[in-house]
């Protein structure tokens, strides 16, 4: 039923104001008719004439007084109350701007802003109707003082300062599309372009201000609203208020508006404004003009001279150190002036307007100035970018204001920063935090009471629904930092970095390779040089023996040549431990591939030379052996290893292994590997040695039943088979190792299979020679039917 009133009421308000409206469309058919409905508005006006004209509203007095209306007399019209020496000087602003535009030749050359300014009384009935008078003003060249006004229509107007006023104006005058230009309405209601088509203001809209969250506490935190309400600012509130901090209308300077103001005189022949001014007069020196003009002020005291001096006189008129409402009126001004002056400049055939026309002087258009309006955007003396969003709402800026005590028991507002939002550079906030009073002990900075601030190797993450002082501090992730308090966001650290474990600072990644000094490095260095040094007493032994039966028989050539082999097997195992470098990766698989190459080439000579003097021993099979002599031995064991040396080299050049920087296996870690450079070439590396060793375990199996005298071939299959059983493991063991895990499986198959063959071949030999001397004869050996190759 109440949402029914209230849409009833509405619809009522709103017919009124259209047949109201529509009167003043048919009063206007004559000037006589004009006139005589202006002499019953009785409104308080000031004008000036111009090419243009723009309007204003403002408030001069700050009430009404509405007689009782019986209707069995002729109704009497409201009556102004209150002067109000700020809103005056609000109307002067407007003046004052509008007498700088003219100035400036600059800034529309060659034609003459006039102004209709009308006092609204406070009343939304009285700034309603200067509004329509604004609207519907007359072409005609308006007289000066008592004769009947016809004012010409404006083009834009300045006002009104309470958002209630400016809905119902905007209402009704949008439809019309004339340009309301506010400087102190706030509503964010009056940005619904639907609604309000051609509203604008220099205020921000109170969308824009940072109360909405119920933040409470011993610390307050004050709207606009607050900052502009006086009676908030005494000295028994002060306890409790002392060092908000609130946001307040932007306060700028007007050079030149004082001397301006200094001007105004009742006894001007050129006055502009002769009921306002005096009525101002009278305010200010508490004397009265006789007779007293119609109604207006009811000032008590001695008659007026025109003789008083305003710089004499104690009155916030002259105050200019904070103009907030006037820097906005100033800027509204320029705003219609800037507008104007860029409608005026358009070239005909380039205009945005049906048919790419312009406006010109002679016929504009409300509307048209609406389109350049929305486009505006300049910059005040004081440095402050104006220009409209979509919604006609202005660039929000706002002083940060502190209240504070004076040691005199005064209060005063001290202005701490300001927060304001730019097209370009965005949101920005700055606060002179040395200036700000904290109404605590020792005057701190107070905490605040949701968090408490992100320590350095932490992130601020919002709480969802809460207030932006509430916030969880996240730690940052690893590999990434933040190095300083309440961090919005965690930085990454550079490529070959890693973040500490308090997350505040970057630190070298650790660097992991097979290591002379770890224990895993020690372990197989230790075996390779044990492999080595066996090799070596081996050797010795059978250098020593090396005319004994045993070792004579047991092709002693190649058993040198095989043991030098192993011998290089277990060294170059050493060439894959320690920091890869370009050489030892180039290095240790060709050294490796050769090494064994030869060692396989002696054991595969070594078992054709076994079949082949079996084959010799039967009849008619002499002729085998001249193609197995000693020059034969070698050539084939060089022709062999020639072929491996051509591999590794074809590899190098044309895909060489090099050290490699890994961070895919550990991310805090940087793993140096040596990268084998083309696949292809390692593989065939591997399989050329698998090939000799298979073919060399083929050959022993195919005499592993030979007589007793021929039963080296039973050991070169056991060490064969051996060989490739490492070999064969080594290669899943490898693919699936990280690292210097790799490294470590590929010298382990090396020292397996070296110590395989070493033991499997030399071991036997070595123990008949060492401990069983008496068996190391050539009648023992013959005995056994062992012959001599």
């Amino acid at each position: 039923m109440g949402a029914f009133l209230d849409t009833y009421f509405l619809l009522c308000v709103y017919l009124i104001l259209f047949f109201f409206s529509c009167s003043l469309c048919f009063a206007s058919s004559s000037l006589q008719s004009s006139c005589k409905l202006r002499r019953k508005f009785h409104l308080n006006e000031m004008h000036k004439p111009g090419d243009v004209v723009l309007g204003g509203l403002f408030e001069v007095h700050f009430t009404s007084v509405f007689p009782e209306r019986t209707f069995t007399s002729e109704p009497q019209q409201p009556s102004c109350k209150g002067f109000d020496t700020l809103g005056f000087r609000h109307t002067m602003t407007m003046a004052f701007a509008i007498d700088e535009v003219n100035k400036n030749s600059n800034l529309l050359p060659n034609v003459t802003l006039g102004y209709s300014l009308y006092d609204n009384c406070g009343a939304l009935v009285i700034g309603f109707s200067g509004a329509l008078s604004l609207a519907s003003g007359r072409e005609e060249q308006f007289l000066l003082q008592e004769n009947c006004l016809g004012t010409p229509p404006v083009l834009g107007i300045v006002g009104d300062s309470y958002s209630t006023f400016s809905i119902a104006t905007s209402n009704v005058l949008g439809l019309y599309k004339l340009p309301i230009v506010s400087y102190f309405s706030t509503c964010s209601c009056l940005s619904d372009r639907q609604r309000f088509p051609s509203f604008f203001r220099t205020i921000p809209s109170d969308a824009f201000q940072v109360v909405r969250q119920n933040v409470t506490g011993r610390q307050w935190i004050a709207s606009e609203a607050w900052t502009a309400a006086a009676v908030l600012q005494t000295p028994r509130l002060m306890p409790y208020l002392s060092g908000t901090l609130g946001i307040a209308i932007r306060r700028g300077e007007i050079p030149g508006l004082r001397e301006f103001l200094l001007q105004i005189h009742p006894d001007q022949k050129d006055n502009f404004a002769y009921n306002m001014v005096r009525q101002f007069w009278e305010s200010t020196f508490k004397c009265r003009f006789a007779p007293p003009p119609t109604g207006w002020v009811e000032a008590e005291g001695a008659l007026c001279t025109g003789q008083e001096d305003l710089e004499n006189v104690e009155t916030e008129f002259l105050d200019l150190s904070n103009l907030r409402p006037e820097y906005n009126i100033y800027k509204a001004v320029y705003a219609l002036a800037y507008a104007l002056d860029d409608m005026l400049q358009c070239k005909p055939g380039r205009g945005p307007f049906s048919g790419h026309s312009c406006a010109t002087l002679q016929r504009l258009e409300p509307w048209q100035l609406v389109h350049y309006l929305q486009m505006v955007n300049f910059t005040t003396p004081f440095g402050d970018e104006v220009s409209f969003d979509e919604n006609g709402d202005a660039l929000p800026i706002y002083d940060i204001m502190n209240w504070q005590w004076i040691p005199d028991g005064r209060t005063k507002l001290q202005n701490v920063g300001e927060v304001k939002k730019s097209a370009f550079k965005g949101e920005e906030l700055t606060i002179d935090e040395d200036k700000i009073f904290w109404n605590f002990e020792l005057n701190k900075t107070p905490q605040s009471v949701c968090s408490e601030n992100c320590p350095p190797g932490t992130r601020m993450a919002r709480k969802k629904g809460e207030p932006v002082c509430c916030f969880d501090c996240i730690p940052c992730s690893e590999g990434k930092i933040s190095n300083k308090t309440d961090s919005m966001e965690c930085t990454s650290c550079p490529e070959d970095f890693w973040s500490s474990p308090q997350r505040d600072h970057c630190v070298p990644k650790k660097t992991e390779f097979l290591s002379y000094h770890e224990p895993l490095g020690i372990c197989l260095t230790a075996t390779s040089l044990l492999g080595t040094f066996i090799c070596a007493v081996v050797l010795g032994i059978f250098t020593y023996h090396r005319n004994s039966p045993m070792v004579r028989a047991n092709n002693s050539e190649l058993s040198f040549l095989l043991l030098m082999s192993l011998k290089l097997c277990f060294l170059c195992s050493l060439l894959f431990i320690g920091r890869p470098r370009l050489w030892t990766c180039q290095l240790r698989h060709a050294a490796f591939g050769i090494s064994f190459v030869l060692c396989v080439s002696c054991i595969l000579v070594k078992t054709m030379v076994v079949l082949a003097v079996f084959k010799a021993s039967k009849p008619g099979g002499g002729a085998s052996l001249k193609w197995f002599g000693a020059v034969q031995q070698r050539g084939t064991v060089m022709v062999l290893i020639s072929i491996q040396a051509a591999i590794c080299t074809v590899w190098l050049i044309f895909s060489s292994p090099s050290p490699h920087k890994n961070t895919q296996y550990h991310n805090d870690k940087i793993v140096y590997e040596c990268v084998v450079g083309s696949t292809v070439g390692f593989a065939v590396l591997l399989g050329y040695i698998g090939l000799l060793a298979i073919l060399s375990f083929l050959l022993a199996f195919l005499a592993r039943n030979l007589p007793d005298n021929f039963n080296e071939a039973k050991l070169i299959t056991f060490s064969m088979l051996i060989f490739c059983a490492v070999w064969v493991a080594f290669i899943p063991a490898y693919v699936n190792s990280p690292g210097k895990y790799a490294d470590a499986v590929e010298v382990f198959a090396i020292l397996a299979s070296s110590f395989g063959l070493l033991v499997a071949l030399f071991g036997p030999k070595c123990y008949i020679i060492l401990m069983r001397p008496e068996r190391n004869t050539k009648k023992a050996i013959l005995g056994r039917g062992t012959t001599k190759s």
